[in-house]
């Protein structure tokens, strides 16, 4: 496939599905090992987990194995890099397609970039998608089914109901055991105070947070011209017949002023921010993501 076809997530979602959009994507690009901020000096014990076929059998616990009948691997410190979850917006707006593919199929092929990324490096790498409640989970998991767990639960989701950001990234939050780089992938559409003071909930249980809002290009120009009805994604029956042309100075003042009080406020909470187009290449968000490990890098 011609580069220039790899730089367009349109052009590159009809050549198959999320496991060969991710596999091109990255294979190839800037994939080395890093090391991670919360990595100890010595050789700890984290955690279980369900044991696998191809799992070295020196790891099993053979005590949990007596006491349950179940067989588990001792995950240690030192094989994982980073811990993360890839938190995946699955609410109404995000099905908006306008020229591009829509937000939704825009957030799930970056999800699954950044899962292949991720897994590539023996980073443990998790999933959740949500609307109004957590929809699906995956653990962080350095193991080899984790990546075709990821795409079958991308692959599977539709966007689905209305959703307030700071109302159920609470529900999140309590579920997270250890602290992890986590990657909010959404459009953002919640009302910038409350959404704000729940990204700070994470920062305040010492998770890194990445924040990704996914954008269509109809949004950030408001490229209407006819009168439109503009239909509600979210609440069923929700339309409003509309004049563009004498909304769209105040439209985008509006969507100007939300987007740069979102950044500023992130950077404020310590939060990293990049808004995406869903005509931006992938690349800008996986080179921005590799980037942001340096500079934490160098800062430890």
């Amino acid at each position: 496939m011609a580069g220039k076809n790899l730089a367009d997530p349109t052009a590159l979602a009809k050549i198959g599905g999320l496991e060969v959009v991710a596999k091109l994507l990255v294979e190839g690009y800037m994939i080395g090992q890093h090391k991670s901020p919360f990595k100890g000096s010595s050789v700890e014990f984290v955690e279980h987990r369900q044991y696998y076929p191809g799992d070295e059998i020196k790891h099993i616990d053979w005590r949990a194995f007596g006491k349950t009948g179940n067989y588990y691997v001792k995950e240690y410190e030192e094989e994982t890099n980073l811990r993360s979850y890839l938190m995946v917006d699955c609410s109404g707006s995000m099905a908006y397609q306008g020229a591009t593919i829509s937000k939704f199929n825009y957030a799930r092929q970056l999800a699954a970039a950044l899962a292949y990324l991720l897994l590539s490096q023996r980073d443990a790498c998790g999933l959740m998608t949500f609307d109004t409640k957590i929809a699906d989970r995956w653990d962080p998991s350095t193991n080899r089914q984790s990546f075709q767990q990821i795409i079958s639960l991308l692959e599977a989701r539709r966007p689905g109901r209305e959703t307030q950001l700071s109302e159920v990234f609470p529900l999140i939050l309590p579920t997270l055991k250890r602290r992890s780089l986590i990657f909010f992938i959404s459009d953002c559409f919640d009302r910038l105070e409350p959404l704000t003071a729940a990204l700070r909930l994470f920062r305040a249980a010492r998770h890194e947070v990445v924040l990704f809002q996914v954008v269509a290009p109809e949004e950030e120009e408001f490229t209407f011209k006819q009168p439109t009805q503009f239909r509600s994604l979210e609440r069923a029956g929700h339309n409003v017949l509309a004049d563009p042309y004498r909304l769209r100075k105040q439209y985008l003042d509006k969507y100007n002023r939300f987007c740069a009080d979102l950044a500023r406020e992130c950077g404020n909470a310590g939060v990293e921010y990049l808004k995406l187009r869903t005509d931006s290449p992938y690349e800008k968000a996986l080179g921005a993501f590799l980037d942001m490990r340096v500079r934490r890098m160098g800062r430890g």
